[in-house]
């Protein structure tokens, strides 16, 4: 009954040892798929990536255009499509005038003031979101044209 046991114990020692063999053999292979995909997606996302830097890149104006419109109809009392767009001078007229007209409001000069500050960034959110965005860039970007 030992010779059966120690025959048993062999054959389990082989099987187990093949059984080792198998994992190591599924482990390689399965991590050389890992690799294979990991290469395939990081070259995916280099030519995505690419692809994405070529069409934004000949986008003029640097999409400033839709935000700067955006910024001054909404906050264009404030300044803030002027700040945006690098016009930190003319931004801080109208922030200031603005802030002005809110002190003086209290007289009532000053509502008058905010209302026509407010006006001028909705006029120049109107004119920025209706220009093309080649022309925008030229006129507000490449030009520096500071005012409507």
């Amino acid at each position: 009954m030992s010779d059966d046991n120690k025959n048993l114990g062999n054959d389990l020692n082989d099987m187990l040892d093949d059984a080792k063999d198998n994992a190591k053999k599924a482990g390689e292979t399965i991590s050389k798929k890992v690799n294979e995909i990991t290469d395939e997606a990081k070259e995916s996302a280099k030519e995505f990536s690419d692809d994405a830097k070529e069409t934004f890149s000949n986008a003029p104006g640097d999409n400033k255009k839709m935000l700067a419109g955006i910024l001054a109809i909404l906050l264009g009392a404030f300044g803030v499509h002027k700040f945006i767009l690098g016009y930190n001078k003319e931004g801080g007229i109208l922030l200031g005038i603005t802030l002005l007209g809110i002190v003086l409001s209290c007289v009532g000069v000053g509502i008058i003031v905010v209302w026509l500050t407010g006006l001028v960034g909705l006029i120049e959110g109107i004119i920025y979101l209706t220009k093309s965005d080649e022309d925008f860039y030229n006129t507000y970007q490449v030009g520096k044209k500071s005012w409507f």
